[in-house]
């Protein structure tokens, strides 16, 4: 099923439940669908999964309880107090994603939970459970559910590029491998303010692929290349945004496209919310492009490169340019 946006966008959603139930006849389907919306628009809507909409809502709820917290306890947990990680807090202003705006949201970041490592590995920084009851297990318990969703996700993936279904594993479900989840607070903004601001600056996503979750408050914009315009990707209850990042585009040749997009400051009397999920593969992958999408006679369009210094020069492009808490500090 699709949701029509303008004639110029359609942004598809797609039932995945004959794939995690294990209906073989309907995963064909699911495939096909799911290798077209990569390749345009980049972007879709999954419904259908098995996170359990009450882990959700329980989920958003924790999550503005934290944003609640004094300015002072938030602070505290402050990214640049994590080690190697990327973990931990991030004031409205940190990240600058497009130009001169400065991103008008605030971010709490959680990955895999690791003694001090390498790039985007280490401990996570939690509140006391006295100021957020229920907080880190409730984000714990979410964080396993979603990185399941994913692994699932990248077996679709590798079956819509004629791969075989645990190609990707290793990548995506290993001890080492690089996921991240991160909660966001985008305050509501009158239409004026909005005009000047960002809530996330136009940017693409850094890694493989994304799943995004958000509330019903609206913002998140895609850029349609041939009409150069935006467009809301709309509310869909119980669904996932799914979107290709820069190293899927990279590895498929091009196929599969990392497509531009956006979070405008939300004109409302509510804040907005969402929760995203980055899994970002193994350090020491070398991206280069996967032989099922070479045509014959064709070249790679990009030099190989590995992961880890492909989120070191995107890491540094949105951070470390702009103050001292990013992964290369």
């Amino acid at each position: 099923m699709t949701v029509e946006q303008s004639p110029h966008l359609t942004i598809p959603v797609i039932d995945i439940s004959g794939y995690v139930n294990g209906d073989l006849s309907r995963t064909s389907e699911i495939v096909k669908e799911l290798g077209s919306a990569c390749c345009t628009p980049g972007f879709f809507q999954i419904v259908g999964h098995d996170v359990p909409a009450e882990l959700r809502n329980r989920l958003f709820a924790k999550v503005a309880q934290f944003y609640d917290l004094p300015q002072s306890a938030k602070s505290a947990l402050s990214r640049g107090l994590s080690a190697n990680g990327a973990r931990g807090y991030e004031a409205i202003g940190t990240e600058i994603m497009e130009g001169d705006f400065q991103d008008q949201k605030e971010g709490f970041m959680i990955g895999p939970e690791l003694p001090p490592g390498r790039l985007l590995q280490g401990p996570n920084l939690w509140p006391d459970e006295s100021e957020c009851a229920g907080f880190r297990s409730t984000m714990e318990e979410y964080f396993i559910a979603v990185r399941s969703l994913s692994v699932k996700m990248f077996r679709l993936l590798a079956l819509s590029l004629r791969l075989e279904e645990n190609y990707f594993d290793t990548f995506v479900d290993s001890r080492d491998s690089i996921s991240m989840c991160r909660a966001h607070r985008y305050p509501k903004a009158s239409v004026e303010s909005s005009k000047k601001s960002r809530g996330t600056g136009a940017h693409t996503d850094f890694g493989a692929m994304t799943l995004l979750l958000q509330d019903d408050i609206g913002g998140l914009e895609v850029f349609h290349r041939p009409s150069s315009t935006w467009h809301a990707v709309p509310y869909v209850e119980d669904a996932y945004v799914v979107n290709i990042g820069d190293m899927m585009e990279q590895w498929t040749n091009g196929r599969y496209m990392s497509t531009l997009h956006r979070v405008i400051s939300p004109v409302s009397d509510k804040d907005r919310y969402s929760v995203v999920f980055f899994n970002e593969g193994l350090l020491d992958q070398v991206i280069e492009c996967i032989p099922t999408c070479l045509k014959p006679g064709e070249a790679p369009l990009h030099e190989p490169v590995t992961v880890e210094a492909h989120l070191r020069k995107r890491y540094g492009e949105s951070y470390g340019e702009h103050n001292n808490e990013g992964p290369d500090k």
